[in-house]
């Protein structure tokens, strides 16, 4: 079977050039052709050696993830589904803003931490994705970006990397599948890859605490994770790996993430839902919480989807929790909703899973669930 070269990062390759007879520095070469200008015939490969090219036409490839499908949203945003083989298909998300262009990752095919109020979620679980399918959906998306820049004349000499910010918050829980998503990251980072600051950079968890400190020494990207409540009541109901790594370690995990760059801040994602995490003592709750972690809050309108079981809490109270935690000094965003016209919201991801955990059978045989609201003490 041909080598998928998008799953090599810079030492893997390195070590790959020396297996195949040729100096290490071919390594930079390679990456650069694959990475920088999205190339994936290596006849085009002009300052390689032709004999070399003719090898690696004989026992490599260059093989992203095929489109199944691309969505473009009112607002600009694109959603992609990316074939990853044997009837399964995962999403990435482009979301343009004036002064970057930001791509939402996969990492899995669906996701086995079966948090609530995610739309993935309900999907189930399948596998990890590979390095090359991880990295596939940001070098596919900057050569299907650039094609259409250059196609209506908009194409600049930057345009060969129109994805400026990646964030690791697509499909699956990016530290359950540690090792792939890592060396994906590296690529992302390489000056000769894509050559992305590590701010420009973001990993999103549950709250995986052995992993993130792991991550930590390996590849200190930015960091935000995914909170949605203030209390351990409500998080064990909500996000169910809370019960095996409760607030007081995860929130211990964030500080020690940040020991080694203290200019750094976490950013706590927490999702708007209607009674169940949005009233003003929840705020405070959330404040007293957070009070020794350098970070910001992103409140996120909870994106609905069929049969939720939750309701986007009301514009006021996401502006009454908002300035609770403004008063008590910490930077608060509120998330724009981008794509939702088209599923491709935050926790509205679900692509095309075929489930080896039987979630959504198993759900099908029990009675719905009706979630409470709780912990308020």
């Amino acid at each position: 079977m041909a080598i998928n070269l998008l799953d090599y990062d810079a030492e893997r390759l390195g070590q790959l050039m020396v297996q195949l007879g040729e100096k290490p520095f071919r390594a930079k070469q390679l990456m650069k052709w694959i990475h920088q200008r999205g190339v994936a015939d290596f006849d085009a490969m002009s300052d390689i050696a032709k004999s070399f090219r003719q090898k690696l036409a004989v026992d490599a490839c260059i093989a992203p993830p095929a489109m199944m499908a691309e969505q473009i949203a009112k607002d600009g945003t694109r959603k992609w589904l990316l074939d990853v083989g044997t009837g399964n298909g995962v999403e990435a998300v482009f979301i343009p803003e004036d002064d970057r262009g930001t791509l939402c990752v996969s990492s899995q095919v669906g996701c086995a931490l079966d948090c609530t109020f995610c739309s993935t979620a309900r999907q189930g679980f399948n596998r990890n994705l590979s390095t090359a399918e991880i990295i596939g959906q940001l070098w596919w998306a900057n050569r299907r970006l650039s094609f259409d820049a250059a196609r209506v004349g908009t194409a600049t000499n930057d345009d060969t990397r129109i994805v400026s910010n990646v964030v690791m918050m697509g499909m699956g829980e990016p530290l359950a599948n540690y090792d792939n998503v890592v060396a994906a990251m590296r690529l992302m980072l390489d000056d000769n890859a894509y050559g992305l600051s590590r701010r420009r950079v973001t990993l999103s968890t549950s709250g995986m605490v052995p992993q993130m400190d792991k991550l930590r020494e390996d590849c200190p990207v930015a960091l935000a994770v995914s909170l949605h409540a203030p209390n351990d009541t409500i998080r064990d109901q909500i996000v169910p790996i809370n019960k095996k790594y409760p607030l007081k370690e995860l929130m211990d995990a964030c500080n020690r993430y940040l020991e080694k760059a203290p200019r750094d801040f976490i950013t706590f994602e927490y999702v708007m839902l209607d009674g169940i995490n949005d009233k003003p003592e929840h705020a405070h709750q959330l404040a007293a919480l957070a009070r020794s972690t350098s970070c910001k809050f992103n409140l996120i309108p909870f994106n609905p989807f069929p049969n939720a079981g939750y309701q986007r809490s009301s514009r006021e109270a996401i502006h009454r929790f908002r300035d609770i935690l403004l008063q008590a000094g910490y930077i608060v965003t509120v998330r724009k909703t981008r794509g939702d016209d088209i599923d491709a919201a935050c926790g509205q991801l679900a692509g095309q899973v075929l489930d080896k955990t039987r979630r959504t059978e198993k759900m099908l045989e029990t009675r719905p669930i009706i979630f409470k609201s709780g912990g308020d003490a």
